[in-house]
């Protein structure tokens, strides 16, 4: 598979608790030279991205990360300033706990307010699929395209579990039309890369990816 199409669809990913400026720098540094879809990093670092780079860089950020137990308000706050910031793609994780609940209403209603906080930007939704049912996951795949997400996403990279062939497979059986497919956690190969692309993937959320197609 030819890497610049591999690349193109990367969120080249800095979310660990620890990354420093110059972690940062780099990453923003790589995403510029490899043409990657954006880089995702944490809000603190959005303004400073932003003043640095200016529109050389697609900013992503998340909102409600990693457990998503953050109330609705507090989420939406969250998505307003990064927006302010300069963000232009937001990666919100739902409330799980409403999803083992069975307020599937509840959750629906929380991505529409998002989506609105969005104002007109890309909003990406994790339903953390390694502590859901099949059942769940289905649920999830009608909220996140009836409140008019443009993306469900597998997984943070925090939690027990990561992207799946498998669940890409039920995203795409049970989104609707115009909804887009983010794998991410544990995609760490060549062969992940590829394989996740080749099932229509439409972004790939990693830290890797860069160094892997280096290599």
């Amino acid at each position: 598979m030819d890497k610049k199409e591999i690349l193109k669809r990367v969120d080249h990913t800095q979310l660990k608790a620890f990354a420093t400026w110059e972690d940062i720098v780099q990453l923003c540094d790589e995403a510029i030279a490899n043409q990657t879809a954006s880089v995702c990093v944490p809000p603190t670092y959005i303004k400073r991205i932003h003043d640095t780079y200016g529109d050389k860089i697609n900013i992503c950020t998340v909102v409600g990360f990693p457990l998503g137990y953050s109330v609705t308000e507090a989420k939406i706050a969250e998505t307003e300033q990064a927006v302010r910031d300069g963000a232009h793609e937001i990666d919100m994780v739902i409330n799980i706990s409403h999803v083992k609940n069975g307020m599937f209403d509840e959750v629906e209603k929380e991505i529409r307010a998002l989506k609105e906080a969005c104002g007109g930007h890309i909003l990406k939704v994790i339903i953390e699929t390694c502590y859901l049912t099949e059942e769940e996951k289905i649920a999830m795949c009608k909220a996140v395209t009836n409140a008019g997400a443009d993306y469900i996403k597998t997984s943070t990279g925090f939690g027990t579990g990561g992207a799946t062939i498998e669940d890409v497979r039920l995203f795409k059986k049970y989104i609707g039309e115009g909804v887009r497919i983010k794998a991410a956690g544990g995609i760490s190969t060549l062969e992940d890369l590829e394989a996740f692309v080749a099932e229509g993937c439409d972004r790939i959320g990693t830290s890797r990816a860069v160094g892997l197609l280096k290599d």
